[in-house]
């Protein structure tokens, strides 16, 4: 800690809300360009559990590389063998939550139109929500139910005002089921994610989760009869710049992000930050791919960004007042 203008040491926590707010929006936005990449790797022969594999795999390896530098920088990791056997249980756990959420979601994707899949799966920002409550872990505030009704409807109106169900969208109860299923995963993982191993640096956890997610996917694609496929991007060169995009900028450095904005603000208002993903992944479908954007689009983004202003504020007042009460009493020590 340094020393305030009064005298009075000042706390790291005092930048938490904003620096965490703007984390998980550059979370988010990244997160928001694997339906792009994904679309250009299905059009270069790739298929989705060998695409998942793959950056898992190449994830890994930029986490790894900067866990190199943590540790050249004098902080170095944790022995998992030494954390309790509670912190890696429930890494295991986060592992097998994260291989189901991807295989439910390109199974919804695969059965339902994407729009209605994502409008499922953003419903776990609510989700996470509602655990807080039940736990009195996140109380859920009048600020917060606010930004989180405003998100919710700002993302329907973004997801919606895509879907054009009179072109032929189906409404296929597996795979909307398959989309909650993922949600239900995604919520377990940002409540696990919170403190189920807080002792281990983010890189290093997060590392360790797409390690094991690579492995996990890539039996299930040999599995599956994709083990031919798994081979492509070495017999493509061609595509391996494209994964490289993947696994650093979707992979690596969102998840790094997501876990370190989970730490540093809570579930609750990382769940509503995320539902910038949706707008974001509009619009480069608008840019890149020249998918129109309705109005309905447009007024659901400016809806999600208001729930992000709302919800930044809301942390930093939740900061402060934090920080006043935990201020000695005039005569104390």
């Amino acid at each position: 800690m340094t020393a305030g203008g009064d005298g009075r040491p000042s706390s790291p926590a005092a930048a938490t809300p904003l620096a965490g707010t703007i984390t998980v929006i550059v979370a988010a936005c990244l997160f928001a360009t694997l339906g792009i990449l994904a679309r250009w790797a299905y059009a270069a022969g790739m298929v989705p559990l060998t695409f998942v594999a793959w950056r898992a795999g190449i994830g890994t390896a930029g986490l790894a590389v900067l866990g190199a530098w943590q540790r050249w920088q004098g902080r170095p990791g944790v022995d998992l063998r030494a954390i309790g056997r509670r912190q890696q249980a429930t890494l295991v756990v986060a592992i097998g939550l994260a291989c189901v959420l991807n295989l439910a979601m390109f199974f919804a994707f695969s059965r339902v139109p994407i729009g209605l899949a994502l409008l499922c799966f953003y419903t776990y920002p609510a989700m996470v929500a509602a655990v807080g409550v039940i736990s009195g872990r996140e109380p859920l505030d009048r600020a917060r139910a606010i930004a989180l009704g405003l998100a919710t409807a700002g993302m329907v109106g973004v997801v919606v005002g895509g879907v054009n169900l009179a072109a032929g969208a189906s409404l296929d109860a597996l795979g909307l089921l398959a989309a909650l299923g993922a949600a239900a995963s995604q919520t377990a993982f940002v409540v696990l994610s919170r403190d189920g191993y807080r002792s281990v640096p983010t890189e290093q956890a997060m590392g360790t989760i797409l390690l094991g997610t690579t492995v996990l996917t890539a039996f299930i694609a040999v599995l599956a009869g994709a083990g031919e496929a798994m081979l492509l991007p070495l017999r493509s060169p061609d595509v391996l710049p494209l994964l490289l995009v993947v696994g650093v900028a979707g992979a690596a450095i969102p998840s790094f992000l997501f876990l370190t904005g989970i730490r540093l603000i809570g579930g609750t208002r990382t769940g509503v930050l995320m539902l910038i993903e949706p707008v974001v992944g509009v619009l480069l479908a608008a840019v890149l791919l020249h998918e129109g954007v309705a109005p309905l689009q447009v007024a659901g983004g400016a809806a999600i960004l208001l729930a992000a202003l709302i919800i930044q504020r809301a942390g930093r007042s939740a900061t402060g007042e934090a920080e006043a009460a935990a201020l000695p009493a005039p005569g104390g020590p």
